[in-house]
């Protein structure tokens, strides 16, 4: 009986090398993740989570580690599901996250959940985009002229959204407050919204977050425990949800990607980590913790 309960004990209990959590509700998500990983959803962030934050999108990749770690945890829960305010392709592209065996069942949720990757059929389906998208990216040049935001910030096209970079302008941080007002002006002209993020302003449609597409994913899978991970702005509508399914029953371990330009999701994880190395070394050893 004593062994029993011994066991039991363990396989609620984090080892060594999985980090403590700083909350009693990270704690518990944590056990609840470990005690029944088959009921697990594990959703992940892509930009500065999965892959290092780089000075052009374009050329953002995973960490090295990223792929095998997930494989290797994704046959032992629910789902595991990367949620990114890119293309779902793109993010899939960037990734590298087709054919690779052990996700057979990832969902990669693009443009904040609008649209869904399967890796079972490999295509992604999606509502047609938002009309207000071509209409805000016809007036941006004029507006970054007319503002005078300054030499190197530029627009990326997104397809389903629109998004101004400031990190290679002269000065970041004054190009992105300079540009916050007039942004979000156009986007409410053309019925959008505007995602503050990491010397980026993004113009996308309203009603779709990372909280919806989350809360989405776990219902789709009847989810006993959740596990979120970001790094950015973005990210906070997750970590809702994740607090409001707490508040409901289901357990959740929020984990902030740390950097030193977004400090509001470290103050409200569970645990921080050192950036995609730290995620991937978390995800190597939940991995590990569940053999």
């Amino acid at each position: 009986m004593g062994s029993q309960d011994s066991h039991a004990a363990d396989s609620t209990t984090p080892t060594p090398s999985l980090p403590t959590p700083a909350t009693q509700a990270g704690r518990d998500g944590l056990a609840a993740i470990l005690a029944r990983p088959r009921s697990a959803v594990i959703a992940l962030d892509f930009d500065g989570t999965l892959a290092p934050i780089v000075p052009d999108p374009d050329q953002a990749r995973a960490h090295p580690e990223a792929v095998p770690a997930i494989a290797a945890l994704a046959p032992k829960v629910a789902a595991v599901a990367v949620v990114t305010g890119r293309p779902a392709d793109v993010a899939v592209r960037h990734g590298g996250f087709a054919g690779v065996p052990g996700l057979e069942h990832l969902v990669v949720l693009g443009h904040y959940g609008a649209e869904r990757w399967e890796a079972a059929t490999g295509t992604v389906t999606a509502p047609p985009p938002h009309p207000g998208v071509a209409a805000v990216r016809a007036e941006l040049p004029g507006l970054l002229d007319r503002v005078g935001a300054g030499h190197g910030t530029w627009v990326e096209e997104k397809g389903r959204s629109v998004a101004v970079h400031t990190r290679r302008a002269d000065d970041p941080q004054a190009a992105f407050e300079l540009l916050r007002d007039p942004l979000t002006d156009l986007a409410a002209r053309h019925g959008l919204i505007v995602e503050p993020g990491r010397m980026v302003l993004e113009l996308r449609p309203p009603g779709m977050d990372k909280g919806v597409a989350l809360l989405d994913c776990v219902r789709d899978v009847a989810a006993t425990s959740v596990l979120y991970a970001g790094d950015d702005l973005g990210d906070l509508s997750a970590f809702a949800t994740v607090d409001k399914l707490r508040s409901d029953g289901v357990p959740g371990l929020l984990v902030c990607s740390g950097s030193s330009e977004v400090t509001e999701l470290a103050e409200r994880a569970d645990v921080v980590v050192d950036g995609p190395a730290g995620v991937v070394a978390l995800l190597r050893d939940l991995a590990e913790k569940l053999d």
